[in-house]
């Protein structure tokens, strides 16, 4: 498979796959769950830079949200298990109602 040749910023990708970016961020937190080279740092002139995934990297995120939503518990259990702040659980939760109607 060739390499992408191009990187989409974390809220890039949120806008351009209508996921929760607050979401797309918890699961980018363990990068074990994108394939190595397929997540990657950018330098942004900020301290710590920013995240961005090639176009593999967006596939492989949307196949892994799909399989999550499909697990009991599904997002809601994801999040609890990665230890995510529960503020934020609630708001991706709110996002996640939205997205059911």
């Amino acid at each position: 498979m060739a390499r992408s040749r191009f990187i989409y910023t974390l809220s890039q990708v949120a806008g351009m796959i209508g996921e929760n970016l607050e979401l797309i961020e918890e699961v980018t937190a363990n990068s074990d769950n994108i394939s190595e080279g397929e997540l990657v740092y950018v330098g942004d002139g900020s301290e710590d830079g920013t995240k961005g995934l090639t176009e593999n990297g967006i596939e492989e995120l949307q196949s892994l949200l799909a399989d999550i939503r499909t697990w009991d518990g599904g997002i809601r259990e994801f999040l609890i298990d990665t230890q995510c702040d529960p503020e934020i659980i609630d708001r991706i939760m709110a996002d996640e109602m939205k997205r059911g109607l």
